[in-house]
């Protein structure tokens, strides 16, 4: 699900992984909320297959020659990737004939007519990587080898018959480094990882410079290239692991791009001579930290940076971009983003969406010393054009010990008839929490905001302590408040939304996946008072079995791990995680709870929503468990995913009033099985005696 689908999502050292529109009123939380008025008058449903069904078209990017576009579409209902001549889109072919799971994430290559996508199988996140050669319709698996995770470290213009990878096979902790030739898929062993290298940096000829390596403190070195060995060049103290990270390296290998918190805040963007380590400060907010960037495909040299406070805002170094990202701003209020560049860096293919639109695609033909052509591709989801979309409000919130959190509210069009961001009569509420739990909410659209704000709930989704992205005192004070501070957070949002009248304290329901659905069980153990029904999406419900089941290949972030979390090593870790653990506090629940699961999950597995959902049962606590048996971190399966949000807005309808279209076909096509609690949402019983289920993987 958008913006909740991930634990421990980081960006960092540790693993290679604009304005606001309206003013935050500072109403005293807790004030009195205002009387319901007559209630509006209710906008179309709009079906939850327009929102969660397969994009018409998605991730369109441009071949490197200019040759292709490209994009994911369905085949028959499965997510394939497509090619069509650049200068004739309606000429797309599928090049995948994937007839399960779908194609999420694919690249081109520099060797002409080939492109790059990663597969894993039944949500397993074993990720090989398959080459495509259009030229004669082969692919290949370049990576065919059991339980092994692919780490794409080098695709560069100057040796293109080649790319750079890290295989797993040998040792499943730690990424041995493979040059692999794209038209044979052998491989030749570049450098075999007996240092515990977390990962590697290659300049444009593929020659190794700088690598990175975990410290038993949790910190992170820096390593450079010497000869054959490493040598330590910089390190990362462990409060800065979370807030610094390499943005990349010149082709030459000369610059290297550091988004560094030392000696700071937030992040700020530094250029480091290679040679002498001698470095540049180019880009600095003093609200946010710099996140990704904008690099010349033709060296490597960073052009432009984005901050995202409460809205996203890109930054130029140099006057390169400044023109072109001038005339992107010109699309529209929302934002404007860029997918992919051709070589010659004479093409560019734009995405522009905001909350109330989903994404749109545009071709953009740079001029020299002139304003761009953008010519409209592609729409993702046409069928939403003309929909009673909403707007997406960023507030600031104050914790009760005074920090800010960075929050978006959603609120149902007819309960803010005149736009201005303020509930006109209180609504029930769905307070969404993101996963990571070191990740963040941001602007944009959508298909959860939409959704159950079309069924009449405000949405809340706020950045709490330990979210990423707004300086590393932020991020830290979330070390240790798992179920603590970081929940603390999440009740001071809810008491804010009653103040200003948005919803009532009776009305609100709590929903997350991952870091997210443990929120939502924490807040049903720990608050059971404060919600009034909660949906689990891949949470842990046992920290202890949590951290002692993490995939192998996280060995360099597990110090990061036992840190923020509790050390599962030490008798006081263990026992800090067991009273921090819903499950040991699972006979506190009082209110409806919904969980929902794939069977293949690496990173939470199967068994944390097993244990608390026996627990429950246990002593006699009603519960409904979806289970997903070809799915794993999140319902990848657009026909999964469907399903389990027709069985949610079901739920949510019970428990808090809204709308809700019934479940009737949804299940069509998806895995689900409900090992208990069908009885607890409406038709649901009903709809799986008539459904046939199918496994894919």
């Amino acid at each position: 699900m958008h913006r909740t689908s991930k634990l421990f999502a980081v960006s960092s050292l540790a693993l290679a992984l604009a304005a606001c529109t309206g003013k935050q009123d500072d109403t005293a939380a807790g004030a009195a909320a205002p009387a319901a008025s007559e209630a509006p008058k209710e906008v179309e449903l709009i079906a939850r297959d327009a929102l969660f069904g397969n994009p018409e078209r998605a991730g369109v990017q441009i071949s490197p020659d200019g040759k292709y576009l490209s994009w994911i579409a369905p085949v028959d209902g499965v997510m394939n990737v497509w090619v069509a001549p650049a200068s004739d889109p309606s000429a797309g072919r599928a090049v995948t004939d994937d007839k399960a799971r779908g194609i999420r994430n694919y690249f081109w290559s520099y060797r002409p007519d080939t492109l790059l996508y990663l597969r894993d199988s039944g949500g397993d996140e074993d990720f090989h990587l398959y080459a495509v050669d259009l030229a004669s319709n082969q692919s290949r698996d370049l990576t065919p080898f059991e339980k092994t995770t692919a780490q794409v470290v080098g695709v560069s213009p100057t040796l293109p018959d080649s790319i750079l990878v890290g295989m797993n096979d040998r040792d499943a902790k730690w990424h041995d480094l493979y040059r692999v030739d794209l038209a044979s898929g052998a491989r030749t062993l570049v450098e075999k990882n007996t240092q515990e290298i977390a990962g590697y940096i290659a300049d444009g000829a593929y020659n190794l410079r700088f690598a990175q390596r975990s410290r038993p403190d949790g910190g992170m070195d820096i390593l450079k290239r010497a000869g054959d060995a490493w040598e330590k060049a910089d390190e990362v103290p462990f409060e800065d692991v979370l807030t610094t990270n390499v943005l990349g390296l010149t082709h030459d290998g000369k610059t290297l791009y550091l988004s560094d918190s030392r000696n700071r805040n937030t992040a700020a963007v530094y250029a480091v001579d290679s040679a002498t380590g001698e470095r540049k400060l180019l880009a600095e907010d003093a609200r946010a930290d710099i996140g990704g960037g904008l690099s010349d495909p033709r060296t490597g040299e960073l052009q432009a940076v984005s901050v995202d406070y409460l809205r996203e805002e890109w930054k130029t170094i140099g006057d390169a971009l400044a023109a072109d990202l001038k005339t992107l701003e010109g699309i529209g209020p929302g934002e404007a983003g860029v997918n992919a560049r051709t070589l010659d860096d004479k093409t560019w293919i734009v995405t522009y969406s905001a909350a109330e639109s989903p994404v749109v695609y545009y071709r953009y033909d740079r001029m020299p010393g002139a304003e761009g052509k953008l010519t409209k591709l592609f729409s993702a989801r046409p069928a939403l054009d003309g929909k009673p979309l909403a707007p997406m409000w960023p507030q600031e919130i104050k914790s009760r010990d005074g920090l800010t959190l960075p929050s978006y509210l959603t609120l149902p069009v007819q309960a803010d008839p005149d736009g201005d961001g303020k509930a006109n009569a209180p609504v029930p509420m769905v307070l969404l929490v993101h996963g990571g739990p070191w990740a963040r909410d941001d602007y944009g659209y959508s298909s959860y905001d939409q959704w159950l704000a079309n069924r009449g709930y405000a949405v809340l989704a706020v950045n709490y302590r330990g979210s990423t992205g707004f300086g590393k005192e932020f991020t830290n004070a979330g070390d240790g408040e798992w179920a603590g501070k970081m929940h603390d957070d999440l009740i001071d949002a809810v008491q804010w939304a009653v103040g200003q009248g948005i919803t009532t304290a009776d009305k609100v329901a709590i929903m997350g996946g991952s870091y997210g659905g443990y929120a939502t069980l924490a807040g049903l153990t720990f608050t059971p008072d404060t919600f009034a029904c909660g949906v689990d999406i891949v949470g842990p419900s046992n920290l202890n079995t949590l951290l002692a089941t993490v995939p192998p290949y996280w060995a360099s972030f597990y110090e990061q791990l036992a840190r923020r979390m509790g050390d599962p090593r030490t008798e006081e870790g263990r026992k800090w995680l067991t009273e921090r653990s819903p499950l040991t506090h699972a006979d506190k629940i009082s209110k409806p709870l919904l969980i929902g699961q794939g069977a293949n999950d690496p990173r939470v597995k199967q068994a944390e929503s097993d244990q608390i959902v026996e627990a429950m049962k246990a002593k006699n606590i009603p519960v409904t468990y979806v289970l997903f048996p070809d799915e794993g971190h999140g319902f990848a399966r657009p026909e999964n995913n469907k399903a389990f949000n027709a069985i949610a807005e079901n739920f949510l309808a019970k428990c808090l009033g809204g709308r809700a279209q019934p479940i009737g076909e949804d299940l069509k096509g998806s895995s689900v099985t409900v090992p208990t609690g069908a009885d607890g949402v409406e038709g649901l019983g009903a709809a799986l005696q008539a459904h046939t289920q199918d496994v894919r993987k």
